[in-house]
């Protein structure tokens, strides 16, 4: 008897549009093969959402999404907003948005490597194999969501970095939960010989630790574990981590993958989860068909995991995708100065593959 879901897709911007197209007829394959019933509806976030209403996040959107079970997100930004930083109106601020109102304070970013892509990564392969990492980085709290001030003159500025101690508790029980189910190993990432949110943080985390003596915790300075990311990713298992350092850790880890292109996410807390590629928007191949759809297919696997619990299906995403790369076939973030010509697919021959092999 196969399962009944809601699926809100919101392609966002640039190449957004063009990737979740793919995960959303991965989805559509899998509940055609495992007879299931996935109902999908679609919702605009980012630039296209101002530009069609003035919000970023369109209560119609928000709306949508409290009535769905799962997300799928493509991604937000444009490069006007980057080039003029006084734009008080932002693409980013639909993403903060729907993460505080759906209560997704916990974002997972597996770090897998696909053996045939041991090449595609700018660090040595004899390093880089074996590295199987996940991260949990604290999503509703930190600089993002802290008070901001800018001086009347406008020559100094302030972002109040704040963490409360249930914020770190629910997202380091749910990293130990995980780690339970993996190598028993977690690392928790701070700067706490400087930041008093830190010192906070690895207070809470020592305590929560006592409830799971079977795992075994270790805590890190972020500038060490940025370099450890590179020196040994084969020494991480589960990684803990606040907003604003798990931000840029988990983007240095896509080196790990070999390219932000291979690499998906799931935002969760504790009813809807948010599924989306850890790509940007990407605006300069944008419409071109370059962008690698494969993100947001294995971001599709993650949903189908976490929200569905269909542990079956999303592996067989992942074996497709497995499959795909066995078979020489690369987009042009991945491919090598040895892939031959006609191994190397725009966004739409890819995703294709990866459906020959699903099915």
């Amino acid at each position: 008897m196969g399962v009944e879901k809601k699926i809100l897709v919101i392609p966002g911007d640039g190449i957004g549009q063009e990737v979740t197209s793919w995960g959303k007829r991965v989805l559509e394959t899998i509940a055609e093969n495992f007879k299931h019933k996935f109902t999908f509806d679609e919702g605009i976030m980012g630039h296209v959402a101002i530009e069609a209403t003035g919000n970023p996040l369109p209560d119609e959107t928000l709306e949508k999404a409290r009535k769905s079970d799962a997300i799928l997100f493509g991604a937000i930004g444009h490069a006007k907003y980057d080039n003029d930083p006084t734009l008080k109106v932002r693409p980013e601020q639909g993403l903060l948005k729907i993460r505080k109102e759906l209560g997704l304070y916990a974002n997972l970013r597996p770090i897998k490597l696909f053996d045939d892509l041991l090449h595609a990564s700018s660090i040595k392969p004899e390093i880089l194999q074996g590295a199987d990492i996940l991260f949990f980085r604290e999503l509703t709290g930190d600089v993002y969501f802290g008070e901001k001030k800018r001086s009347e003159d406008r020559s100094s500025a302030s972002d109040l970095m704040i963490y409360h101690k249930y914020e770190v508790e629910r997202i380091a029980r749910r990293a130990y939960e995980a780690a339970r189910t993996r190598r028993k190993k977690l690392c928790s990432v701070d700067k706490a010989n400087v930041l008093e949110a830190s010192r906070l943080w690895r207070e809470v985390v020592q305590e929560i630790a006592k409830e799971y003596p079977d795992v075994e915790t270790e805590h890190m300075f972020i500038d060490n574990a940025a370099m450890q990311l590179i020196k040994d990713p084969k020494r991480f298992d589960v990684v803990v981590t606040g907003n604003l350092f798990g931000d840029i850790l988990t983007d240095e880890a896509s080196q790990i993958a070999g390219s932000m292109g291979m690499l998906a996410s799931a935002s969760v807390g504790d009813t809807i989860g948010f599924y989306e590629p850890i790509h940007g928007s990407a605006h300069d191949i944008a419409g071109k068909g370059l962008a690698n759809p494969l993100a947001s297919i294995l971001s599709a696997a993650l949903l189908l995991d976490i929200s569905f619990g269909l542990k079956d299906e999303a592996q067989r995403v992942i074996r497709a995708v497995d499959a795909t790369l066995r078979q020489g076939y690369r987009t042009m973030d991945i491919a090598t100065k040895q892939t031959p010509n006609q191994f190397v697919l725009g966004t739409d021959a890819m995703g294709a593959k990866v459906l020959d092999n699903l099915n």
